[in-house]
């Protein structure tokens, strides 16, 4: 319950410094801060602790095809968000997210289940 607990501190406290980036002069590092890898270690520290070692590598080997659909939703909203309003921009940036996401892990499953 404890570890559970310190997650939800870590979430808030992302959530927080994100608000508070975007208030200042050098709000596009609010851009940055989702990046740092706090749920990574999280995640990681439970793979690696719970499953062999390789599954750790498969594991970061993933987050690393996980940048594509991140990239593609940035790349929706540069171009979109001079050209739609922001709850469209947003939309079809997720849009676009869930459908690159979705063929990475149609790919992942079929090329990881036949090795």
């Amino acid at each position: 319950m404890v570890s559970l607990f310190l997650k939800m501190l870590l979430g808030a406290l992302t959530v927080f410094v994100i608000a508070l980036l975007s208030k200042s002069r050098s709000f596009f590092i609010a851009g940055l801060v989702p990046l740092f890898p706090t749920f990574a270690l999280i995640a990681h520290f439970i793979v690696g602790t719970s499953r062999a070692a390789a599954d750790l590598q498969a594991t970061a080997l993933f987050g690393l095809w996980s940048l594509a659909p991140y990239a593609a939703y940035l790349l929706a909203v540069y171009y979109g968000s001079v050209r739609y309003s922001l709850p469209a921009t947003l939309i079809g940036a997720t849009v676009v997210w869930a459908i690159v996401a979705g063929i990475l892990l149609i790919g992942w499953s079929r090329l990881h289940a036949a090795t």
